[in-house]
């Protein structure tokens, strides 16, 4: 069972429904005990990181987040929840974030439209191996809604060209995090969230998504 943790912030259900197409039990959980017997754990998260850190917090699942990830339990965090893993943020200093992947989230460079709110090609990062982008196509095209994202550090696995490199996707063992959309990115990102859904079993990662030739009209909005 993958736990997709529901602590009052955003369209959690378009994640839920996403891992459900890719054929996970994927289910919303807001009873912390209950993600102690998850086989995987999704953190979405949508808005700004004061916020949905707050609410973590407030819920009584930011514990029940940590101990899974201490336990080695495959654990993926989207958009804010991928920032979420980071130290802190620029957007709100006094709210710190769970911390288990070093460094700070940043804003997106100036000179660019703020959000960034629209579909944009992944750039792996040389040498890095990576789980989570296993079988996707080359251009890979992902669908992006924010104004922030986690500094470049020896974790990031891919990136986004928006005025500048902007990381994209970070692995830390079976801590994953995207700040794109996989539910939101049509077949490439069913195939990413088919991964995960394959880490969570044991099986590894090794979907092959349908090749993206072009922009697809994206399917909704977010942060």
């Amino acid at each position: 069972m993958i736990a997709v943790l529901d602590y009052g912030i955003g369209n959690l259900r378009s994640a839920e429904k996403a891992l459900q197409h890719v054929g996970s039990d994927a289910r919303l959980v807001s009873d912390p005990a209950r993600v102690a017997d998850a086989d995987g754990v999704v953190l979405p998260g949508v808005g700004s990181f004061g916020p949905c850190a707050r609410a973590l917090r407030d819920s009584g699942l930011e514990s029940a987040a940590l101990d899974a990830i201490a336990r080695g339990t495959p654990f993926l965090g989207i958009c804010i929840g991928f920032q979420l893993l980071y130290e802190g943020s620029e957007e709100d200093p006094d709210q710190p974030g769970l911390g288990v992947l070093p460094g700070m989230v940043r804003a997106l460079p100036r000179g660019v439209k703020h959000p960034q709110m629209q579909w944009n090609v992944l750039d792996r990062v040389a040498d890095r191996e990576s789980g989570l982008l296993a079988g996707t196509p080359d251009p890979a095209w992902v669908y992006f809604v924010h104004s922030f994202a986690p500094e470049m550090t020896s974790d990031t696995t891919s990136t986004c060209d928006y005025g500048g490199p902007i990381t994209a996707s970070a692995e830390r063992g079976p801590l994953w995090g995207t700040q794109f959309h996989p539910e939101k990115s049509g077949s490439v990102g069913l195939g990413i969230l088919g991964n995960f859904a394959r880490e969570v079993a044991g099986a590894g990662p090794g979907v092959s998504a349908r090749p993206v030739t072009g922009r697809p009209a994206p399917s909704g909005t977010g942060s």
